[in-house]
Parts: C-alpha cells; structure tokens; sequence
C-alpha cells in the first residue's frame, strides 16, 4: 500500500519553518506497513492544492495532508478540498461545541466568526476531532483512494495521527506485519561497521533488511522485517540480534526503539534511583535540552550550569582561577574540576562536563578548534578524554554532546 503526504503552506516553500510534519507520518506509517510514494509541498493556491490532489490520487491509496486549515483567509485547504470532491462546507455541531470550549475555558476572550467559520467542513467529510486545537481532522474518500486532511501545527497533527488516523487506518485496511530492532554504536564510522558486518549482511534473509543511520559521532543499525507471520518474523528477528551483537559488542550502546540514547540513559537512571547533572561550556545547554525533551526527566535529571565564560566557571561552579589561569579554560583539569563541583552543588550521583573550543576563533586558549574535553564524575572519581571533533561549529558542538552521552552511558552501566 502506497501513501503520499502534501504539506501546504508558502513559509515551507520559502524556508521559514522546516518541514517536520512529514517525517512524523512518514515513520508512523513505515510502522503499519504503508510505503510513502512521495512527498509534496505546495502553496497556499486553489489551483496547485487541486493539481496536487490529482497526481496524488493516481499515484496512492492513501493521502494525507497538512496545513491550510486556519482561520484566515490564506487557509484554503477546507474550500479547496470541497471543490475537488465536488462537495459544499457544512457546520459540524461537535466541531463548533469544541471551539466554543476553548474559547471559553483557554482563549477568554470573545469568539469572533472567522473562529466559528473553522467548524465548516466538507460534507462528505468524517471529522477527525482535534483535542488541542480548532481546526478538525478530516478523512474522504474517492475512487479508492483515503484522503486524509490534518491542521500543519506539529503536536496538533501528532495527535490526530496517533489518535485518530492510524487507529481508523487499521480498522479499515490489513497491513503486513513490520518489525523493526535498532542498534545504537559509538566510536566506529559507518563504512568500518559495514565492513566489520558484511559477512552477516550478506546472509539476511531475503525478507529482513539492514540500513545504516549515521549521525555525528554513532551510527544507528536497524534491522527491518515485514511479512504476513508474526511469529516466524519475530522469532527471526531474535535470531538475527543474537548473531549481530557479538560482532558489534565493543561498540554497541543499546537498542533505540523509537527513543533516543538520553531516554535510555533516564531509564537507566530511574531504574537505578540515581541523579545526573551537567556542567556545560561548548555545548551551551544542549545536554540539558536533550535531556529535558523526554517526559519524566526531572526524575533523574537536577540541571545543568551553562558555564560559557571564565566569569562564570570561577564564580558560579567555583572552578580555581589559579587552575584555569595554568590549564586555560579548555582543558582536562577544569573540565574535570566542573564535573566534580557540579556534582557536588546539585548533590547528584553522575556529572557530566563540556568545556572546547567551537570555533569560529580560538579566543584565549591555546587549543586548536574542535578540540573538546569531556568530564565524567562519580561520588567517587572523575576522568576525561580529549577530543577533536573538526573545524564546523555546528558539528563540534553536537559531537560533543553525543559524545557525552555515550561516556555517560558507559560511566553508569558500570554501576
């Protein structure tokens, strides 16, 4: 079964927003089955919206788009939708209870007619109720192709997918069976890890597939099995992760389904009732960002210093200006000295540290862009290692967190 997704909205076309949305549906539908044929962004204009709903039909079974579903007038999808299925706006009663709703206990203010205008739909249209916004979900159908219309803004649209749509889609339509099993490796570039495995990849079966995710500092390998018997896919699966684990063993850092390594850290963390901190220079809070994305993270997680001048390491993580005026901000000592404070300021069991140099200048350090030193300490010890992660500030600093992370997934399986 083939899907094609259409976002609609000029500030994709001229880069004002980037196109989340589509990746989000994409992997959602992956899980059930559903191959994307194609992925269409097009304007806020009746005449390309049609055209694209025209190849769209001929190419899928499935069409979803988002976007254009506002309450203003550059928001056509809804008329521009009525008119390809030939069809007329009708008020739904239950779509204009939940405006009102939030008008009433969120907004507060009074409900003027373009927000009332939102609950017009397509009369030939399901409605898809949308818990957190205005704008409704909608589903027609026409010659056996489902098309599927979805509000652009992102958690809006993820919970329509996860609430409505793919439940709908699976009552609807039989979807093979898919089973996906990720390996998260650490330190080995991509090309050495296919070579290390080639031998294994060659013996696969014909119906399980290896693909190789690199991103800076690890590669993500996934094995992908799809079929019509569960059991004999799952039984093969575990058969499969059996014989790659030995041959990845040095460097794998667990299994991602659907989580990143921060989550699995905060599961580990948990698990073990135990804290983590972090002390950050170069990397500027990322670590605290990623840590602070997954739900549940102030279980585990107490905060992060973003200690990015001298100033601030000497005054707020207490870090000797004797220590940083013989090292230089950019070394194992005071990168090993800001884990060791900051562990013992947020009372945690684990400390990370960051301090580098990003680029683009080398400021007043004696080390070479790229160069960055990570810090992991204990109640009962502190080590770091130095790094040169290249000469692209972008890419240094998201090494640097990565590369945190894998050292601190290592420190506290330790434990």
């Amino acid at each position: 079964m083939l899907a094609e997704i259409i976002t609609i909205g000029d500030e994709i076309l001229i880069g004002q927003i980037i196109d989340s949305n589509s990746a989000f549906i994409a992997k959602q539908l992956n899980k059930i089955g559903v191959s994307v044929y194609q992925i269409t962004s097009v304007q806020d204009d009746r005449t390309h919206i049609l055209k694209a709903l025209e190849e769209a039909e001929a190419n899928a079974d499935i069409v979803i788009l988002t976007g254009g579903l506002g309450p203003t007038k550059d928001d056509i999808t809804k008329k521009t939708m009525a008119d390809y299925f030939n069809d007329r706006l009708i008020e739904d009663f239950s779509v204009r209870q939940n405006i009102e709703h939030i008008w009433k206990v969120f907004v507060k203010k009074p409900i003027m007619q373009v927000n009332l205008d939102q609950a017009l739909v397509p009369s030939k249209a399901q409605v898809l109720m949308n818990k957190y916004g205005s704008a409704p979900g909608m589903w027609l159908e026409k010659n056996d192709t489902v098309f599927i219309s979805l509000p652009g803004v992102p958690y809006e649209m993820k919970a329509l997918i996860d609430d409505e749509v793919m439940p709908k889609l699976r009552a609807e339509f039989k979807f093979p069976y898919i089973q996906h099993k990720t390996f998260l490796t650490y330190g080995v570039g991509e090309s050495a890890l296919a070579e290390r495995i080639e031998a294994y990849e060659n013996e696969l079966p014909d119906f399980i597939k290896l693909a190789y995710l690199p991103s800076l500092g690890r590669v993500r390998l996934r094995l992908s099995a799809k079929g019509n018997d569960k059991e004999m896919i799952a039984a093969e699966m575990e058969k499969q992760t059996n014989l790659l684990l030995p041959q990845i063993g040095d460097v794998f850092a667990g299994f991602e389904e659907d989580i990143s390594i921060e989550a699995i850290i905060g599961n580990y963390l948990t698990e073990q009732h135990k804290t983590v901190a972090a002390a950050e220079s170069c990397t500027g809070g990322l670590i605290a960002e990623r840590f602070t994305t997954n739900a549940g993270a102030s279980k585990y997680f107490k905060g992060s210093i973003v200690s990015y001048t001298k100033e601030t390491k000497i005054n707020v993580l207490n870090i000797s200006e004797e220590l940083i005026d013989t090292y230089s901000v950019v070394s194992a000592q005071v990168a090993e000295s800001m884990a060791k404070n900051v562990l013992q300021l947020m009372h945690t069991d684990f400390a990370v540290a960051t301090t580098g140099n990003a680029g683009p200048t080398k400021d007043d350090t004696a080390e070479d862009i790229g160069i960055v030193y990570i810090a992991i300490a204990t109640k009962d010890s502190v080590y770091s290692e130095k790094f040169s992660f290249g000469n692209h500030r972008v890419k240094v600093i998201n090494k640097a967190a990565n590369k945190a992370f894998e050292m601190l997934q290592k420190e506290i399986l330790k434990k």
